[in-house]
């Protein structure tokens, strides 16, 4: 048998599923009933994608109610590639209670529960396990169940203490003291703070083995940190600190930060006497003050934690009113500028204490200016470089007139240019140390842009930035900042290159595709068949599939190793990815995308539907990182990544929600699915839903609900296309529900779909022998009457035709243009998803909804005209974009940063060329692209 079994198991384990359903085939003519090779067979359809076939083995397996480990482990596989994850479970509890003394099978079991996070059932196997098997780490996983169980948002308020309790008994009952490992030792202590007990905490933490504990293990020691800070003792955690400060020459800067509030712990706390409490914490903060200033003196230039230090508690005492010395905190600046200047971090170090005003900010810029740009080490150029910065920190509003914005980032320029030399040794994966004076420069042609709406600011910042990344091209701060800039020039080609140059990996993928996808289909050409977007929404999701399929193994793994403190991290992880914000942003893009190049056909629109109900269904978290993005503009201005925000709105929740709501209506009309039919059709577990109340509601209920919240989200052009899709919808529902064939004709039609495709009818689906096939039987009631299309349908695209000549004429920018096409595209493809049920002529003359047929076919021919006519207008205007005429604009718009050296006119020039070639390409292809649409769709 072996000698027949393996082959099958190389086939797969090479990725031959071909040949692998040979080998199970020929085994099974012999063996018809061999459960192992089923199973086999049964992963190789699943990776064949033959789901349908994959699904009749399946369930066959499972009907034996198989117990051998083979058997069990290739349905694992199977299952979850089907994502039934509820079955593999059931599966293996039925495997358990065959062979109840089998301690593997038990751990599979429990195995199998923690992967779907059914905690419940986690803690009552492991708690039968350590009464059966004895050991010790059953306990454990039975206590860690009980605690994950009574966190778990589905778990009743009365029920998590009670599940708390029994962790805190079960723990207790250990015949090791969990002392004896560290993690157990974190859970132990976990149960007693989450129960509220802090002095039993504070007393393990405190105990002689607790503090070895501590000192060997992080998780420990902030367990530590936090039972302290609960019971209240800032000022014993202040000495605590000083201690490790000062004997263990610990320079950690949260011993620092506890010091710190130490000092302003009688302020911070109920104190009845208020000044008793400023004499007492003004001379605990002479004291500390004493101790930071020996830390430094004794650190020097090696360590900036107790200048640092300095700097916090000079803040926080003149916040308080007990600044002694109105000189000191200039001092302290002035000082650390000119022992740490030289040094990279030093903007982002003193920034939160330097927002002065008047006299004090005089002060402090006649300090900054003393720093020139004649530099003659990289030392000497960070300490220019961070002069500038916090220079520019504390601009006023009168100083930042475009004209005045130009000659800074000139000068910016002047010094990168200087700073070269420094670097040009350097290998060519290094960065080059002046490389924050060029991204200075570009954020202040960019300050000058959004004061004066002149696009010839953007021209040179991207010059300078396409200038500094060809000498450092591993810097992603200057690609993101392109990234921004190409996407308002219209440059998605070069915006794409950029991003995909900086090699995003792994969960970055959801920190950081946000820069590249957000409102991606503006940018998109895949009206014409050029998917590049749609490759990178499907590339950048990889992760979330990874994520699904990997974390719960980590969780797996972590129980297996007993690494308790770890688990929760990798459940927050997993929760945090499987219910991204951003993923279900990349989601919308993607069927705004798809609609636009595949045919609008049944099965676009149930697949469509159904993930998008879930999608709705869902929490979600904002996982997306803004902070990333160097912000080095002056206080009370926008942040660089507002002012490059496309269209001044970053997509949100509720931009989400709103285009959720707009294509599940649609969808929901195109399809003759129902819940009873979706319910029958499903394949694998439905996703966990949000917890939210709202989501109680019925469907249809959420889907009319128009939140002004969420509406703020959404750019004007947005919230235009949101009405009409509104109004078309409800326009057309009652004609839709009346044509809709009834469930048991969809699931005849399905039945015999399926029949005809695997040879097996349907399964778990009782078809009625009267149920029609096709739907297009008399009703017995009178179709609903035919009225008139409301006129904000018949109205929008004259609207939209008329906004885009508006932005031709006052030279808009590239992004607005194809912000309001594109919008008006989609519309039209949304009216043809809602309207393709009346296109057959049987279905019209069946229904009598001839008025109907007619009041459709007037909008699409005049849709139709409307997009022709902006069609040729944005290919007249890409054919200008590829001029001599319109290169030298650029180049002549970037003779600011045109120098002698290496950013000279030929330089600039060829990156002219680029951005007018890659707008070129794009205006073209969406143009001919709306073409092609209307075509199609005709």
């Amino acid at each position: 048998m072996d000698r027949q079994i393996r082959p099958i198991y190389e086939a797969l384990d090479t990725g031959s599923n071909k040949s692998a359903l040979l080998a199970c085939n020929k085994v099974l003519k012999k063996q018809p009933n061999n459960t192992l090779v089923k199973a086999l067979k049964a992963l190789a359809l699943v990776r064949s994608q033959k789901v349908e076939e994959a699904l009749l083995l399946c369930d066959e397996v499972l009907a034996s109610k198989p117990a051998d480990d083979p058997t069990l482990t290739a349905m694992m596989h199977v299952l979850r590639g089907l994502g039934r994850h509820t079955d593999m479970v059931n599966m293996y509890e039925d495997a358990y209670k065959q062979q109840p003394g089998n301690e593997e099978l038990g751990t599979q079991t429990f195995f199998a529960n923690v992967r779907i996070g059914n905690w419940k059932a986690a803690q009552q196997i492991a708690t039968k396990m350590h009464k059966q098997f004895q050991d010790d780490h059953y306990l454990y996983w039975s206590v860690m169940s009980a605690l994950l169980q009574a966190h778990d948002p589905t778990t009743p308020e009365a029920l998590r203490t009670v599940l708390l309790k029994l962790a805190h008994r079960l723990v207790s009952s250990s015949a090791t003291p969990s002392y004896y490992n560290a993690d157990r030792f974190h859970l132990h202590v976990t149960v007693l703070r989450e129960l509220g007990l802090y002095d039993e905490a504070y007393e393990m933490v405190e105990s002689d083995t607790g503090k070895i504990v501590c000192s060997t293990n992080l998780s420990c020691e902030e367990l530590r940190r936090e039972i302290w800070s609960l019971k209240g003792l800032t000022k014993e955690a202040g000495e605590f600190a000083e201690k490790r400060i000062l004997d263990a020459q610990d320079r950690n800067w949260l011993e620092f930060l506890t010091v710190v509030d130490a000092a302003f712990a009688d302020l911070t706390s109920d104190a009845e006497d208020a000044d008793a409490a400023k004499t007492a914490a003004s001379g605990r903060i002479l004291k500390t003050r004493e101790l930071f200033g020996k830390v430094a003196e004794a650190d020097g230039v090696k360590d900036r934690s107790g200048h640092l230090a300095l700097l916090e508690l000079e803040k926080r005492a003149r916040q308080h009113g007990l600044a002694t010395d109105s000189t000191a905190l200039h001092s302290l600046l002035d000082s650390y500028f000119q022992s740490f200047g030289g040094k990279a971090c030093c903007y982002e170090d003193l920034r939160p204490y330097i927002e002065f005003e008047g006299e004090d900010l005089a002060q402090w810029n006649a300090v900054l200016e003393k720093q020139t740009a004649t530099f003659t080490s990289v030392p000497d150029l960070w300490r220019y470089i961070n002069a500038q910065k916090l220079l520019r920190f504390n601009l006023t509003s009168s100083e930042l007139t475009p004209e005045a914005e130009s000659q800074r980032a000139a000068r910016y320029l002047d010094g990168y240019l200087e700073g070269l030399r420094l670097g040009k040794d350097l290998p060519s994966y290094d960065l080059q140390p002046a490389d924050d004076l060029a991204i200075l420069s570009a954020q202040a042609f960019v300050n000058s842009w959004k004061q004066s709406g002149d696009e010839s600011f953007l021209y040179n910042a991207a010059a300078l930035l396409e200038y500094a990344i060809a000498r450092s091209k591993m810097s992603y701060q200057i690609r993101l900042h392109l990234v921004r800039i190409y996407r308002l020039l219209g440059a998605a080609s070069l915006a794409l290159e950029h991003y995909r140059s900086i090699n995003v990996k792994q969960v970055q993928n959801d920190t950081l595709s946000h820069f590249i996808l957000s409102r991606a289909s503006t940018f998109s050409l895949s009206s014409i068949g050029d998917l590049t977007y749609t490759t990178e929404c499907l590339e950048s999701s990889r992760i979330y599939l990874s994520n699904s399929e990997e974390t719960a193994e980590f969780i797996v793994r972590a129980f297996g190793n007993e690494k308790y403190s770890q688990i929760p991290d990798f459940i927050v992880f997993e929760d945090r990815l499987d219910n991204s914000l951003q993923r279900d942003l990349i989601k919308m893009e993607h069927v705004r995308m798809r609609i636009a190049h595949e045919p609008i056909n049944s099965e676009l629109v149930d697949m469509e539907l159904i993930e998008l109900k879930f999608i709705f269904d869902r929490i979600h978290h904002d996982n997306r990182d803004f902070e990333i993005l160097a912000n080095y503009q002056p206080r009370n201005v926008s942040t660089f990544n507002q002012q490059t925000q496309f269209l001044e709105k970053t997509p949100g929740l509720g931009w989400l929600w709103v285009f959720l709501k707009i294509y599940i209506k649609a969808f929901q009309l195109a399809s003759d699915l129902d819940d009873t039919v979706e319910d029958k059709l499903l394949i694998g577990d439905r996703p966990k839903p949000s917890f939210d109340p709202e989501i109680k509601l019925p469907l249809n209920e959420r889907l009319a609900s128009r939140k002004q919240s969420e509406i703020d989200e959404l750019t004007p052009d947005e919230s235009h296309f949101y009405d009409y899709a509104s109004a078309l919808s409800e326009w057309l529902t009652p004609y839709h529900d009346y044509v809709r064939p009834p469930a048991s004709a969809v699931l005849a039609e399905a039945a015999k779909l399926t029949e005809q495709k695997t040879g097996h009818s349907l399964r778990c689906v009782d078809i009625p022998p009267e149920a029609a096939t096709n739907g297009h039987a008399k009703k017995d009631e009178e179709p609903p009457a035919v009225v008139e299309p409301p006129a904000s349908i018949v109205q929008y695209f004259d609207d939209m035709s008329k906004r885009f000549k508006g932005l031709l004429e006052g030279n808009g920018l590239p992004h607005e243009l194809l912000h309001v096409v594109t919008i008006t595209q989609e519309a039209f493809l949304l009216f043809i998803i809602e309207t393709t049920r009346f296109k057959s002529p049987s279905v019209v003359k069946v229904n009598k909804l001839g008025a109907l047929a007619q009041h459709i076919k007037d909008i699409r021919t005049k849709a139709t005209a409307i997009l022709s006519e902006v069609s040729a207008a944005l290919v007249s205007y890409a054919e200008r974009e590829s001029t001599a005429e319109r290169r030298k604009e650029v180049v002549e718009a970037c003779r600011p940063i045109i120098h002698e050296s290496g950013l000279d006119h030929d330089f600039v020039l060829n990156v002219a060329k680029k951005i007018t070639e890659s707008r070129k390409h794009l205006i073209d292809g969406v143009g001919k692209g709306m073409v092609r649409v209307t075509k199609t769709h005709a």
